[in-house]
């Protein structure tokens, strides 16, 4: 069954590189689970509900998070879907005792990519693809595969689909002169390239940046992200997010509950989000 679901993710390569691999990876782990689970004689055609339960009930007993069973979840639903059998899996979670997410920020998780931190990585490619995250809110793949010829529109970088998670393009505005220097120096060393070292392939420099950030101590940089959105939230509310210390929700006032909403979908916009509640994550509410 390996062997098929391998071939059923090769032939239907939907979303971005990386979430092909991830779900390749999630796919080929669900066949040796199963394997183990006592169905070994299974084709990529032969997914039923007693598999979708057994595995439901495995990973609810090895302890994992709601969210990582989330998304090991709308993994099988892709399989079912590509094979025609959406209808073995409910499509509630709840029905797997998998409780929904919860998109509220308990605390900042904000981290800044210090002169410190970055002085102990040795490889510019990855020092700059860090601080291109700190500066515009980017996604690691984003930044890693970065190229300034193609994004410097101005006063505004715009980003590849194929850099993008889920194969989404969008806008970043460029507003302070720290951010327009910053593409100076990244086009200085990559000229019209990207951010990969050499011939490297994006497998390769992705492994290279995290051995490097883990060594240097900030590899949770999704963090740079969120400090980025809380910057901006303050930057364009004129009041800290908070998550980073400013007055919830229930405290505003209803004028600046408009601000709060008009603020948020921008920032979800610029993160390459499609939904106003993720801002929380990043917020808090």
């Amino acid at each position: 069954m390996k062997f098929e679901l391998t071939m059923l993710c090769r032939r239907n390569r939907d979303g971005s590189k990386a979430t092909q691999a991830g779900r390749l990876q999630v796919l080929r782990q669900v066949a040796d689970e199963l394997k183990a689970l006592g169905f070994g004689r299974m084709g990529a055609r032969s997914l039923k509900p007693k598999h979708v339960d057994a595995l439901a009930q495995q990973w609810q007993g090895d302890g994992l998070a709601a969210g990582t069973r989330k998304n090991r979840m709308a993994a099988l639903r892709w399989w079912a879907e590509k094979v025609d059998k959406s209808a073995v899996i409910a499509r509630d979670n709840t029905v797997y005792g998998i409780e929904a997410r919860e998109f509220v920020a308990k605390g900042s998780k904000a981290i800044q990519a210090t002169q410190e931190a970055l002085a102990r990585i040795e490889d510019p490619h990855i020092r700059f693809a860090l601080r291109l995250q700190a500066a515009f809110g980017l996604r690691r793949e984003e930044a890693i595969k970065f190229r300034v010829s193609y994004a410097d529109q101005g006063d505004h970088i715009r980003l590849r689909g194929s850099w993008c998670k889920g194969g989404r393009p969008r806008t970043v505005p460029v507003f302070t002169p720290r951010q327009r220097a910053l593409l100076v120096e990244v086009r200085r060393l990559a000229g019209d390239g990207s951010l990969i070292s050499g011939h490297l392939r994006y497998v390769d420099q992705l492994q290279r940046f995290k051995f490097a950030t883990s060594k240097a101590g900030i590899s949770k940089t999704h963090g740079l992200r969120h400090h980025y959105a809380q910057w901006r939230y303050r930057n364009l509310a004129g009041w800290p997010a908070p998550a980073a210390g400013g007055s919830g929700l229930r405290q505003l006032t209803p004028a600046q509950r408009v601000i709060d909403r008009r603020v948020r979908l921008q920032i979800s916009a610029e993160l390459g989000h499609g939904r106003e509640a993720i801002t929380t994550v990043y917020l808090g509410r």
